[in-house]
């Protein structure tokens, strides 16, 4: 199956006949008194409605195993609990905010050491320690939409002995598939593109490999963290329209992109592969697409204020992959948690601003960064 259908069709043949799934809401289940061995007897530990998605998750990936959480800083903890007392996670400076704060103040605390690098794509051996047990990605980077190779990088963690673990929020199973390339571990928030309409918390992990698969389970029963039945059916049926929805939202994206690059109030626009011409190459080949989140600085002589308060139609909110448009200052909203010292290693200035691309009209969409550019000005 093509992905597009994967989406639709990977749940089929349900009670009477039905074209949907139902919704499973009990937290208990009866069990055999002479076996005690069902494949269902609590929530938390398994469900029949959270079972389908995360069958729905792992047929998009391509992987063996899909794991579905309460969000996604649930299931990026989760990846990140299978690490042990002494062990090391190497990470990209300008991580994800959440992602960001787990590392910095919560894996100290449990004896795991993280270690923030300016770029993972100049990583070599030399970096490695018999301590550096995970390499932790994000491509694009959130927000500064930088790339890394993931097949160069895969390669030269096993070498070591480390995992690697790649958050494909940005780019969803429809545009890069990480597994694929060599990845042990996929994590998305699912609350983004997944589940696509900004009225649900989900986090996804897909995995291939075994061991990972059951601490995964192991974390869903132990800590808790797992999605509700109602949510999962609601995930079940974003998830159907996510390769249509990111078709537009893509293509809407990379007309903003060629208009604000030609513009004179914008004083630089960054996407996936705008950083250097290898980053595009790079990009390129691991990705079918740029996906639907751009980030922009305006010219000194606007006032930022007043062009956020102009705009009609993107919202100034946190979070992305909605079928609206939202607007943020990464700095004071996404990745607060960083240091200002932290942010400027990652390359996050107070002036940098993320656009998510929604499904609105085009000519919607750019006339109103027009009128508030000029408002701005």
């Amino acid at each position: 199956m093509h992905i597009q259908t994967a989406a639709v069709q990977t749940l089929r043949h349900h009670e009477h006949g039905a074209v949907v799934p139902p919704i499973h809401l009990a937290s208990t289940f009866e069990l055999d008194p002479g076996r005690e061995d069902g494949s269902y007897a609590y929530q938390r530990g398994a469900n029949p409605t959270r079972a389908q998605l995360e069958t729905v998750l792992a047929t998009l990936d391509g992987a063996a195993h899909g794991f579905a959480f309460a969000s996604g800083m649930a299931a990026t903890a989760a990846a990140l609990s299978t690490l042990e007392v002494g062990d090391e996670v190497i990470l990209p400076a300008s991580v994800y905010g959440g992602t960001y704060r787990f590392v910095d103040l919560v894996l100290p605390g449990r004896g795991v050491t993280g270690r923030f690098v300016d770029d993972l794509g100049a990583l070599t051996d030399a970096d490695f320690t018999p301590a550096t047990r995970a390499i932790f990605m994000e491509t694009p980077a959130n927000p500064t939409l930088r790339i890394t190779d993931l097949r160069r990088l895969t390669e030269l963690a096993h070498r070591h002995g480390a995992i690697v673990i790649v958050d494909n929020t940005f780019m969803t199973p429809v545009l890069q598939r990480p597994l694929e390339l060599g990845a042990d571990v996929v994590v998305q928030s699912a609350t983004k593109y997944l589940a696509g309409h900004s009225d649900l918390l989900a986090g996804a992990i897909t995995t291939n490999d075994e061991s990972l698969a059951e601490a995964f389970a192991l974390a869903q029963k132990a800590q808790g963290g797992v999605l509700s039945p109602g949510d999962s059916f609601r995930l079940i049926q974003g998830i159907k329209t996510l390769p249509l929805r990111l078709e537009r939202q893509q293509a809407n994206a990379v007309a903003i992109v060629d208009h604000l690059r030609g513009h004179d109030d914008i004083a630089q626009v960054w996407y996936p592969g705008s950083h250097s011409e290898d980053e595009a190459r790079i990009h390129a080949g691991q990705a079918t697409g740029t996906g639907a989140v751009l980030s922009f600085e305006l010219v000194p002589e606007l006032d930022r204020v007043a062009f956020l308060r102009a705009l009609r139609y993107p919202g100034y909110a946190v979070s992305l992959g909605g079928v609206e448009s939202l607007i943020c200052r990464p700095a004071t909203m996404t990745h607060e948690a960083m240091t200002p010292q932290a942010r400027e290693k990652a390359g996050i200035s107070d002036e940098l601003l993320r656009l998510s691309v929604g499904i609105e009209d085009i000519t919607d969409l750019l006339s109103d960064l027009d009128q508030a550019l000029a408002e701005a000005g």
